[in-house]
């Protein structure tokens, strides 16, 4: 009986804890951006909302996220930490000889704004960059 209490609890606590990272992510606007003379990409994400622009005065393209990938950005969103956000050292400098796109990410949670210092598109700060990664797989790859 007490085994079966257990794993009941267990079930209740992973539930709960699966409810408040979801709750938590609704709160939060994601933007990510990658800008070069030739490039131009924005991807937005608020709830299970995706919306992607992939050239200036573009149209935006709105997609509704499938479970599975709401859930795992829910999951690497969770591994940021927001107030170290604009801390995170960039990797590599390619931005600055034209070498590739200037991007940034920006997540507004409960109304207070957390931004990245700029880095290279397609090289991320090592602590967001499966989050990065990501957001922009769910661009064609030909604005990527």
């Amino acid at each position: 009986m007490k085994i079966f209490a257990m794993m009941l609890l267990s079930l209740v606590m992973a539930r709960s804890c699966d409810k408040q990272e979801n709750e938590e992510m609704k709160n939060t606007t994601v933007e990510y951006s990658a800008v070069s003379r030739g490039k131009y990409l924005n991807i937005n994400f608020h709830d299970d909302k995706l919306s992607i622009i992939d050239k200036r005065d573009g149209t935006p393209r709105d997609y509704i996220l499938a479970n599975a990938d709401w859930k795992a950005l829910a999951k690497l969103y969770k591994t940021i930490k927001l107030e170290a956000l604009s801390t995170y050292k960039d990797p590599t400098q390619k931005r600055f000889y034209d070498g590739a796109a200037v991007a940034s990410l920006r997540v507004i949670y409960d109304g207070k704004t957390y931004e990245t210092t700029s880095f290279d598109h397609g090289f991320p700060p090592k602590e967001i960059e499966e989050f990065v990664n990501k957001i922009v797989s769910f661009a064609t790859p030909s604005t990527q």
